[in-house]
């Protein structure tokens, strides 16, 4: 490591709007409202936003500003901070659509979900809903129910997904916080293209109920517009909790303290399975950002061949499909699925047959062989090394989920991808904006880190923040403010 000195906290919108309501500058009313008119002038033109509860959380919001002016404390570090929520996760109180017709009539959530509770309870104030995919099995966000999700950078292109509803609201200064989850890439897709730092955790560090409908695959991961605000919801969502056998308690300290850490080894590879070359323009642009961030450390790097990661061990990107489709189709029931497959976006009803087709032996084999994947990164790793790759592997999509020049929407091929290994071996990643291709869609450097070395993505994150300081909202937007 070059010695970096002691980082000042980032202190993105999440940071800045806590600090106004909790010094008396803005009220937790004034925050909600705020947010309620953005949305209502900004999301026209994007889709990122599918239901709203403006008298509850106003409602909450009043409640927040009578305690703190009774008690003189706030209710937490999120007290009064507006959040959206992925339409994947409960709210007490709103339905769960999953960007589904099977669940446009879903009756309310009787209960929040994990993430919306851990918040709440920090006293952030949840005014609504976002966008995703069908049943968040696709890269691009859109469905039958609610239509596209737009990118506020490059309007013809997606957000990404399959939280590009959440991405979007962010990019574009709606809220503070919005929620994601990652079960094979569904952080990071959309941090890359919005123009986001985004975290998939190790997995087990952030624990989860209720069992996802990717089981050993998906996990809750925080995006952000700055790092500091990435370690806030980080710090939050760690821990174990009841019913989830991989889940750990938070071994390590998120918040930063002292010089920033960094890693004692880098390896380059600008794919990890052999998927073919990358287009010329997402070649050159990694190629540049990985340099210059391998730069910032007095360290070896290597350049690591795609056949050179796993060998003969197989390929993680093609095992991702079988088992996600296999489980999700276990989720929804097989029944279901069947009935309801000439109702699904095309897309996810791709996803489903291949799903319904996956045998108990492929899927076991698939199972069996994540386990030689781990270790084979474990051991490349080691106890503080890095992987760098793209995190997107194209220069983006169309709203609608075609590459440009292609023939319809559909299920988006694995070589757009570089983001399902992680889920499947449980390595955490980040993705840290790095540029903007010349067609508008901002572009992501994916670290991938030692399992349960989260912290070290985020002091690397915050020294590459630091070394080339990143947009915070897309062009012709401002940064949500308060007070």
């Amino acid at each position: 490591m070059t010695g970096h000195d002691e980082a000042p906290r980032t202190h993105g919108p999440i940071l800045a709007t806590a600090e106004a309501i909790a010094h008396g500058r803005a009220s937790a009313v004034e925050a909600v409202e705020e947010s309620l008119r953005r949305i209502e002038a900004r999301d026209a033109g994007l889709g990122a936003v599918v239901a709203l509860q403006a008298d509850v959380a106003l409602e909450q919001a009043r409640a927040l500003d009578a305690r703190r002016m009774r008690e003189g404390t706030p209710a937490g570090v999120l007290d009064g901070v507006p959040v959206l929520v992925k339409d994947l996760e409960d709210v007490i109180g709103m339905p769960t659509r999953r960007g589904s017709a099977m669940f446009a009539d879903a009756a309310p959530a009787l209960a929040d979900e994990l993430v919306p509770a851990v918040l709440r309870r920090a006293g952030a104030v949840i005014i609504g809903k976002t966008n995703l995919p069908e049943f968040a099995t696709e890269g691009f966000t859109d469905n039958l129910l609610d239509g596209p999700t737009h990118n506020p950078w490059a309007p013809a292109f997606s957000p990404g997904g399959s939280s590009g509803g959440s991405a979007a609201a962010l990019s574009a200064g709606m809220v503070p916080i919005a929620t994601a989850t990652d079960g094979g890439g569904s952080v990071r897709i959309p941090s890359s293209m919005c123009g986001l730092v985004g975290i998939k955790p190790t997995h087990g560090a952030v624990g989860r109920w209720p069992v996802a409908d990717w089981i050993d695959l998906s996990t809750y991961g925080p995006m952000a517009t700055t790092v500091g605000d990435l370690r806030l919801l980080l710090s939050l969502m760690v821990g174990q909790r009841s019913g989830d056998p991989s889940s750990a308690p938070s071994p390590w300290a998120l918040e930063q303290r002292g010089p920033l850490r960094g890693p004692t080894h880098i390896l380059i590879a600008e794919r990890t399975s052999p998927l073919g070359p990358l287009p010329s323009a997402v070649a050159a642009g990694f190629a540049e950002a990985a340099q210059a961030f391998a730069a910032l450390w007095a360290v070896e790097v290597t350049v690591i061949e795609p056949g050179e990661v796993f060998g003969a061990l197989g390929d993680p990107d093609l095992d991702w499909f079988v088992l996600a489709t296999a489980d999700h189709v276990n989720a929804l029931g097989r029944d279901q699925v069947r009935e309801w497959l000439d109702r699904m976006h095309p897309a996810a009803a791709a996803f489903m047959r291949i799903g319904l087709d996956v045998g108990i032996d492929e899927y076991i084999a698939g199972r069996r062989r994540r386990a030689a994947y781990t270790r084979r990164l474990d051991d490349l790793l080691g106890a503080s090394g890095l992987l760098l790759t793209p995190t997107v592997a194209v220069e983006g999509w169309l709203a609608d989920g075609q590459l440009p020049g292609g023939n319809g929407p559909g299920l988006l091929p694995a070589e757009v991808y570089s983001t399902a290994m992680q889920n499947i071996s449980g390595h955490p990643a980040i993705s840290m904006p790095a540029g903007r291709y010349a067609n508008g869609v901002p572009f992501g450097l994916q670290a991938t880190g030692p399992r349960w070395r989260d912290d070290l993505l985020l002091d690397v994150a915050e020294a590459w923040e630091a070394s080339r300081p990143w947009p915070r909202t897309a062009p012709g937007y401002d940064e949500f403010t308060v007070g």
